[in-house]
């Protein structure tokens, strides 16, 4: 069957691939589990490239940790659409949504109001965690770029960029709460094994949350804790 599936991608994937693209770098509105979606020109699409949405459904089956004398907090590191900080909002946790994209930033504020969600969802422009402030969060949330090098333009660092990932990891230990999750989409396309080792190096525990494999790539959402933590 695989052979079956990999055999009709290869005769429909240009044409399908031809459709798609004419979402991709344009003003358009997309739709998600009952989300409207904007997605400006400089901002990558979460729906045509998959990432964003296959992290958005394993964030809006998450059961929100108890937080002891509050609502659990969650940060959604480079936030493109916000469709990653909506899914948390709806799963009932306070969100920051940060990215160092200011079209981003623009497009996840225009949704988080879309959806009715911006009492929930707040955006912030920056760098990784530089914008999050000092207190740990319950949940973060990462879909990070897949590829090193110079991005060539904004909408193009949201798929490459020199040593983002070793970054994040280095600084996300401190940045769970006792008992956090962060959940992280990789793809087999990007340094996946690579950005695997950088996280158990930084003294984090990580293993497969939620997996979907597509005829041309496989996506992870990979689940990384304190050791020992439940």
């Amino acid at each position: 069957m695989n052979v079956l599936v990999r055999a009709a991608d290869r005769i429909s994937g240009p044409i399908r691939r031809r459709l798609l693209m004419r979402r991709v770098r344009r003003l358009v509105l997309e739709t998600w589990d009952g989300l409207s979606i904007l997605v400006l020109p400089d901002v990558l699409n979460p729906v045509v490239f998959r990432s964003g949405v296959v992290l958005a459904e394993a964030l809006s089956k998450l059961t929100p940790p108890a937080r002891r004398g509050g609502v659990p907090r969650a940060l959604d590191v480079g936030t493109g659409s916000g469709i990653g900080a909506l899914a948390l909002a709806r799963a009932g946790l306070e969100v920051v949504a940060v990215d160092v994209n200011p079209e981003a930033v623009r497009c996840a504020r225009i949704n988080a109001l879309l959806n009715r969600l911006d009492e929930r969802v707040d955006v912030r422009e920056g760098d990784l965690f530089a914008p999050a402030g000092e207190e740990p969060f319950d949940v973060i949330a990462f879909n990070p770029p897949f590829f090193d090098g110079e991005p060539s333009d904004l909408h193009d660092a949201a798929w490459r960029g020199t040593g983002v990932f070793e970054r994040f990891a280095t600084e996300l230990p401190s940045r769970l709460a006792p008992g956090g999750l962060a959940l992280v989409l990789l793809s087999d396309h990007g340094a996946e094994e690579r950005q695997c080792a950088v996280l158990r190096a930084a003294g984090l525990e990580v293993s497969v949350h939620a997996r979907r494999a597509f005829p041309n790539e496989r996506l992870t959402t990979w689940a990384v804790r304190h050791p020992g933590a439940a």
